[in-house]
């Protein structure tokens, strides 16, 4: 299976190149053009989850290490390399799980450029997958911040009205963070004399140097995720950003900050992690209570999900800096369980909003009465948000506060008012758009979930339940590379 990796990184790149072609050949971008581009971009998506379920299938859950390694000199004694381990392969095919259903969901919704917003998607696809195989530092940021390319024109170009403003503040926010993370990798490869990862993850640097390096990474993962207080570029692109746009930046984006908590800060810097602990703690607990109460207070259905994510994403952090073998398995679910759950929801916000053109609560009322598949559906992935047993929901934040309780008792008591918070917001924002009477005589009309959007939402149903009854799928695959993990850190700390 040599070769592997950088067949799924790079194979949309192949359809980039079809769609391309079919440009410079065509004479114009007329209907048979652009639905041609959009049957190359699907397939290509396709393709790559193919190649992605196979890697799955191939991968050896006993082994700790790092599999299917590409290991070849690049340029000033950097290497192109490449790996996965239990960590990250799941990450891997969550991405391309994802990016056929923004394929599908943008069929009808995308009406202009279409040929260069399926070239962004790919293209898009490429760069992320690729941060999760990356195995050397300058590769891993190449990939990193190369992404910000794509979804700043996906937001820029076809968001909202104010899509520009949200696109500048999304573009600034994560990249001035990773320019400290620059000057944190050109420190590290000067010091320990090399840029690959796994050898850096043994290597022992001075518990001072540590703190600086763990701070440096810390500003770029934290504005990724996004933890407070740097979260407030998130509900602004949300909004902005296309159907599609949202669920690859809630699904997808969103979990390469906390991939970087568990590929560098816990392993390269345990010392710093351990000591700034109580720090990640006390943000996480305001991120999961203070949002919370913020999306409970939002007229507009987008920027409520949006909100949520940020309350998600502090489970997140809670569960990996609690070091033990609990919250960091809870973490990595909770993030697969998010990316499956959040972009349903930010799809089924698509669905309506390609009807009405408006995302406001108070437009919408009693939609049971004219869509019923639609309430069914749109109640199952709020139930799985809320985090109902039976649901992908429950099983990553029952999990991580399991591992908090073990280190910080009041952290894990004080996050779990953020589960009831949740409750409410969600089961508010379901009982306004869905239940009572049908009195807006706009919505007389509306239609129900048509074959296409039933496509794309049975599969992520499929995964929710299939999850939140068997989470042994994912713990077999991640059992491994996380015991390894945590043995690694509680000797180093002393633990």
């Amino acid at each position: 299976m040599t070769g592997i990796l950088s067949l799924i990184t790079y194979s949309p790149l192949i359809g980039v190149a079809a769609i391309l072609l079919l440009r410079s050949f065509a004479k114009s971008e007329d209907a048979r053009t652009v639905e041609t581009a959009k049957w190359i971009a699907l397939v290509t998506t396709l393709a790559t989850l193919a190649l992605s379920s196979l890697l799955v299938a191939q991968f050896d859950p006993a082994n700790a290490g790092f599999q299917f390694m590409e290991d070849y000199p690049w340029f000033a004694g950097l290497h192109y390399r490449m790996g996965v381990d239990g960590i990250s392969v799941l990450f891997v095919l969550l991405t391309a799980f994802l990016m056929p259903f923004c394929i599908v969901a943008s069929w009808k919704s995308i009406e202009t450029r279409v040929l260069e917003y399926l070239i962004a998607f790919l293209v898009l696809e490429t760069l992320v997958i690729g941060v999760f195989c990356a195995l050397d530092l300058a590769l891993f940021y190449g990939f990193f911040e190369f992404g910000l390319v794509p979804m700043f024109l996906i937001i820029g170009i076809w968001g909202g009205k104010n899509r520009v403003y949200a696109a500048y503040k999304f573009f600034l926010y994560t990249l001035l963070g990773s320019v400290l993370m620059l000057a944190a990798i050109l420190a590290m490869i000067g010091i320990a004399g090399t840029s690959s990862i796994p050898e850096l993850m043994t290597y022992k640097f001075d518990p001072a140097l540590q703190t600086w390096l763990w701070l440096a990474f810390f500003a770029s993962f934290a504005v990724k995720m996004p933890m407070w207080p740097v979260h407030t570029w998130l509900p602004d692109a949300h909004v902005e950003a296309p159907t599609a746009g949202s669920v690859i930046l809630a699904g997808i984006l969103l979990k390469m900050g906390g991939y970087g908590f568990l590929r560098f800060s816990l392993p390269m810097f345990p010392q710093a992690s351990d000591y700034f602990t109580p720090l990640v703690f006390a943000m996480s607990v305001i991120a999961v209570v203070y949002t919370s109460l913020v999306a409970f207070r939002q007229t507009d259905i987008k920027k409520l999900i949006a909100y949520s994510s940020v309350a998600h994403m502090g489970f997140v952090t809670m569960g990996i800096f609690a070091g033990n073998a609990a919250g960091v398995q809870g973490a990595i679910f909770q993030m697969l369980s998010h990316g499956v759950i959040s972009g349903a929801l930010f799809l089924c916000v698509g669905v309506v909003y390609d009807r009405m053109h408006t995302r406001e609560i108070a437009f919408y009322g009693g939609l049971v009465n004219r869509m019923p598949w639609y309430a069914a559906t749109f109640l199952l992935f709020t139930m799985g948000n809320v985090g109902l047993p039976g649901t992908s929901g429950f099983v990553g934040e029952i999990l991580t506060m399991t591992g908090v309780y073990q280190v910080s008792t009041w952290t894990a008591v004080v996050a779990a008012t953020g589960v009831i918070f949740s409750a409410v917001y969600a089961l508010s924002l379901y009982r306004r758009v869905v239940f009572g009477e049908l009195t807006n005589p706009k919505l007389a009309e509306i239609s129900d979930l048509d074959w296409r959007e039933v496509a794309i939402f049975v599969p992520l149903i499929l995964a929710t339940i299939f999850l939140g009854i068997y989470p042994a799928a994912i713990f077999d695959l991640t059992q491994a590379s996380v015991d390894n993990l945590v043995a690694t850190y509680q000797a180093a700390i002393g633990g």
